[in-house]
């Protein structure tokens, strides 16, 4: 516990790619400095995005494996995801507060991971929900994330084309893809975006397996395929196997799909489309994305399911549509035919849809939880006088 009685926080973030649970760390970040919270970020030696991002000053970037975590006064950790097994078993037995953000649901997968921790917060109601139904000790509301679409300086970054590949170096074939793609790169064009004629929806997202893109669009390519003026823009890369599985699905398109990898600029590229496309429900925990690009402007076409339902108004913010999996994407065509003869909502003009996800109301959700921390470790003080306080 620091000096004045303020639980000393620790974060893990141990990802070696950039995506939404990054993004999210990093708001937290500056929403405990604006509280007077100082943190410890401790990151994988390979991520070199943290110094690119909008941390605040009192954040202190370090890499694992360089220093004993559990040194000093016993203080708060918070992991997003699960605490490393080692260190969650180190810091029950020294007295240690640890704590985890959910970053994805529990549901169909091992909610074990979390056991053990002294708290779980989630970042949704649908996360929330699968962690009380397996029992884990989760605080009793979401700690629904920001709004935000900046990107630390990358607001005047250029929408080309780059490559749609995000290599796993876990897997051999990725490893040997690395090696040989980028030279080919360099001989492929790389224009700029331009918006098409007609109707434009886009994919904005890492190309991961959780979000379902090729299971989604064989049942909707078919339908998209029979509607000539909608074109579809994906701007976001992944590994091999969900890039390949992807164009599969997306065949019946043809030339009305376009791969533009990732992108910085990601407000622009909100800017750049007429409606953005989310994934399959079941397997996201919030989308960032989604209450980015409305925060921009962009409405929103998702599946009728959690957590899409807390993220999206229809008819204010977006539009709900049936899951294909359960018609084939038949409610999906027919908002296809609507949205022609519809007015595009612009989601800044829900009356306070949008509130929840402002930086001002995150660091309100944050408050009570930093007093819960507060009285949480000087209980496991109190508990133990024998040990350093």
């Amino acid at each position: 516990m620091s000096s004045d009685g303020a639980a000393g926080l620790t974060q893990f973030n141990l990802q070696t790619h950039f995506g939404g649970g990054e993004v999210y760390t990093a708001f937290l970040c500056r929403a405990l400095a604006a509280l007077g919270r100082p943190t410890r970020l401790v990151v994988h030696p390979r991520a070199a995005f943290w110094h690119r991002l909008d941390l605040p000053a009192d954040t202190v970037i370090v890499p694992a494996g360089t220093a004993p975590w559990l040194t000093g006064p016993r203080g708060w950790l918070l992991g997003h995801g699960p605490l490393p097994t080692q260190l969650l078993a180190d810091a029950r037995r020294q007295g240690w507060l640890a704590t985890a953000v959910a970053h994805m649901p529990v549901q169909g997968r091992d909610p074990r991971a979390f056991a053990g921790h002294d708290l779980v917060f989630a970042v949704s109601g649908w996360v929330l929900a699968g962690l009380q139904a397996a029992g884990l000790p989760a605080w009793p509301e979401p700690l629904y994330g920001v709004a935000e679409s900046n990107r630390g300086g990358a607001g005047a970054a250029a929408i080309r084309r780059r490559s749609r590949y995000d290599w796993d170096r876990r897997k051999f074939r990725d490893r040997l893809f690395s090696w040989i793609e980028p030279a080919a790169e360099l001989l492929r064009p790389h224009p700029g975006y331009d918006k098409r004629p007609g109707l434009t929806l886009g994919i904005v997202s890492r190309l991961t397996p959780i979000k379902q893109f090729p299971l989604l669009f064989e049942r909707l390519a078919p339908v998209l395929a029979r509607f000539p003026g909608v074109h579809l823009e994906i701007f976001g890369s992944g590994g091999y196997g969900s890039v390949r599985d992807l164009a599969r699905a997306l065949r019946p398109l043809a030339g009305r799909v376009r791969f533009w990898g990732h992108q910085a600029n990601v407000a622009a590229v909100y800017r750049g489309i007429d409606y953005l496309m989310t994934g399959l429900p079941e397997k996201e925990a919030l989308g960032l994305n989604v209450i980015e690009a409305q925060a921009c402007g962009t409405p929103v076409l998702a599946p009728n399911a959690a957590p899409f339902t807390e993220t999206v108004v229809d008819g204010a913010t977006g539009f709900l549509y049936c899951d294909p999996r359960i018609d084939q994407g038949e409610d999906f065509g027919r908002l296809l035919g609507r949205l022609a003869s519809v007015p595009r909502p612009d989601p800044r003009q829900a009356a306070g849809c949008m509130d929840r996800f402002s930086f001002a109301a995150f660091v309100e959700r944050l408050k009570p939880v930093i007093r819960w921390a507060d009285d949480a470790l000087s209980e496991k003080r109190a508990a133990a006088p024998g040990r350093s306080p």
